[in-house]
């Protein structure tokens, strides 16, 4: 069900996937949705922490796979490259979820921040490695030139863009690590 309500809170957005929608892609019961999730907000929150997981799971990768920060991040970067086309077609998977939770009637939900934050908080921690006394600039330099991007590839629905800027990042961290 999960996995369901991701793809479609992904492709609808928050606003626009319902509990019956969710029932209907896991092909279950409307009320197995209730029985697991008594609020569409608990389902969010389920959504927020699947894609918590899967970054997190995908930067471990990364940690693994690859010796230096600097091809860490340009690995990430060919990651987020990889997904153009989709980004093209429905934006950055965390940057949507993050911007829409964000602009909920109630005020920013807790919610919004979390996926960002471990982005940043990554990028960061490569930055530093390569010994940058500024990393914090720098990790908020590559996330908002990577949301920024998602954001220009989706709305003009052009996911050249996307490739476009990840070679440009690529380049970027290359040259401040020479």
């Amino acid at each position: 069900m999960v996995a369901a309500a991701c793809e479609l809170v992904y492709r609808q957005g928050v606003v626009g996937t319902t509990l019956a929608h969710i029932a209907q892609a896991a092909d279950v019961p409307v009320g197995n949705v209730y029985y697991y999730f008594k609020t569409k907000d608990d389902i969010v929150a389920a959504v927020v922490q699947t894609h918590a997981d899967q970054l997190g799971s995908t930067l471990a990768e990364l940690e693994r796979r690859y010796p230096s920060p600097e091809a860490r991040l340009k690995a990430l970067m060919g990651v987020l490259a990889e997904r153009a086309d989709e980004t093209a077609r429905y934006g950055c998977p965390y940057g949507t979820l993050s911007s829409e939770l964000a602009k909920r009637a109630d005020g920013s939900d807790p919610l919004a921040a979390p996926l960002m934050q471990i982005l940043l908080d990554w990028a960061e921690q490569q930055f530093r490695a390569l010994g940058r006394r500024d990393a914090p600039d720098l990790a908020v330099e590559l996330v908002a030139s990577y949301e920024g991007s998602a954001v220009l590839s989706s709305a003009l629905g052009r996911p050249e863009l996307m490739a476009r800027q990840a070679r440009r990042l690529e380049q970027w961290i290359e040259a401040l690590h020479t």
